[in-house]
């Protein structure tokens, strides 16, 4: 009987945190179903204005090989 009681403290010692393991790393996997701020929406109140006055600079610009890069000499360069 002790010899059963052992074995049963020994596993449950190598393997009690086991599901917990499991269950923070499906949380962790699965992240958010839905992002805080769409793409759609205008980032600052700035941005705002100048779609509004036609002035609107994208945020991104595609580089010779086709990857988006930030466009930031287009947004840093028309003050």
């Amino acid at each position: 009987m002790t010899r059963r009681i052992a074995l049963r403290a020994r596993f449950l010692s190598r393997f009690g945190s086991l599901p917990l393991a499991v269950g923070m790393l499906l949380l962790a996997g699965t992240g958010c179903q839905k992002s805080l701020f769409p793409k759609q929406a205008p980032r600052t109140q700035f941005e705002t204005y100048d779609l509004m006055r036609q002035r609107y600079v994208p945020l991104e610009a595609p580089d010779v090989f086709g990857e988006p890069k930030p466009a930031l000499r287009a947004r840093l360069g028309s003050s």
